[in-house]
């Protein structure tokens, strides 16, 4: 803050500060008698207001503020040219100014100066300036090959002086990875790609917080190709799952042949994680072992899956329905059905009907025949 320089302003300067400064030298300490007495130290935020104090009584002749060497006020007249800057009271108990929109070029020291009948006397208040947490610089997202070294940086500013946190944002991952402005990750993996969190605090506000993505390349591997059988006729399907990074490119091969959509009755069908081969209507020709190959940039990966021929029942329906019938047992009158074992059984064979077909016989027949 600059005090104005005209002339007799400048004099009038030079006054005050024999006046107030030359004895003084030394800023009153808690529990000095007499006054001014000025308040604690004053903390505020960065762009909010700051209202400095200074207690005196009606011994007191003359008053300032003054920033360092420069005059902020004297009495009712201000000297600072910083509009921020305002009379806040003036009055028989207190003096105080206020100054607005506080910048970190205003913390320093703020001394209250007063002349009395006897001599002058100074005290003296520190303005702490308050910065919330900012990121100023952070790494770039990056695309780096499976194997390599990665280094990711987060430079933060802040009063006071903020706490800097990586993190890897993973359901697997637990905790902070770093906490330092710098992360350093030895031969990353593909399990380790993914996005990396910066977080930088201090107790003035809410922490900032940045990301990064980290992508990690790999060549292709094959997770899953599996051999099928498929009838005559029937529709049939081979199926090749990879995953890579970049995207993989699938090509089929027949033997040593290369299979293509071209073919009649075969559709290729190639996606970011997986190709697929169809086919319509399975002849004799389509048997037969098939190569799938994934590959990008980084390498590639194959595996042998095989299209073979499932014979299906020779049993027709009718025949069916025959060996069905045979095998159910007879119904109606003459046969008794058991609930447990669902047998049946002849009413003639029991011993009680027989019985009674000997006493039949033994009526009509004469004795002898009998």
């Amino acid at each position: 803050m600059m005090g104005v320089v005209a002339p007799w302003r400048w004099l009038l300067a030079l006054c005050l500060r024999l006046l107030f400064l030359v004895p003084a030298g030394v800023p009153v300490r808690s529990g000095d008698a007499g006054f001014p007495k000025a308040m604690d130290n004053v903390t505020v935020r960065q762009g909010d207001s700051a209202i400095l104090r200074c207690t005196v009584d009606n011994r007191v002749t003359r008053v300032a503020w003054l920033n360092r060497s420069t005059i902020l006020y004297t009495g009712n007249d201000k000297w600072s040219i910083d509009p921020r800057v305002v009379l806040v009271a003036n009055t028989k108990s207190q003096y105080s100014i206020e100054i607005q929109n506080v910048g970190i070029y205003d913390e320093g020291p703020y001394t209250c100066s007063v002349q009395t009948d006897n001599h002058p006397k100074t005290s003296r208040v520190h303005l702490i300036v308050q910065v919330p947490p900012t990121i100023v610089e952070i790494s770039s997202n990056i695309v780096v090959n499976e194997g390599n070294n990665v280094s990711l940086s987060c430079i933060a500013t802040g009063r006071p002086e903020p706490v800097v946190n990586w993190r890897y944002l993973s359901p697997k991952a637990h905790g902070f990875m770093s906490e330092d402005e710098y992360l350093e990750i030895t031969g990353i993996t593909r399990e380790q790609s993914g996005v990396y969190e910066c977080s930088a605090a201090n107790d003035v506000s809410s922490p900032d917080v940045r990301r990064v993505k980290v992508t990690v390349n790999y060549p292709p591997s094959i997770l899953d190709a599996r051999n099928i059988g498929v009838p005559l006729g029937h529709q049939g399907i081979l199926q090749c799952d990879a995953l890579a990074v970049p995207a993989a490119e699938f090509i089929w091969y027949k033997e040593d042949k290369r299979l293509s959509d071209s073919r009649k009755g075969v559709k290729v069908e190639n996606r970011d994680t997986f190709s697929r081969v169809t086919f319509f209507n399975v002849s004799e020709q389509d048997y037969g072992n098939y190569t799938c190959v994934a590959m990008n940039r980084l390498g590639h990966s194959n595996a042998s899956v095989i299209l073979f021929e499932k014979f299906q029942s020779t049993s027709s329906p009718l025949l069916q329905e025959e060996t069905t019938a045979a095998l159910t047992p007879p119904k109606g009158p003459g046969a008794v059905h058991d609930g447990n074992s669902g047998s049946s059984r002849c009413l003639l064979c029991t011993p009680l009907f027989l019985l009674f077909f000997v006493l039949c016989l033994s009526l009509l027949l004469p004795p002898a025949q009998f």
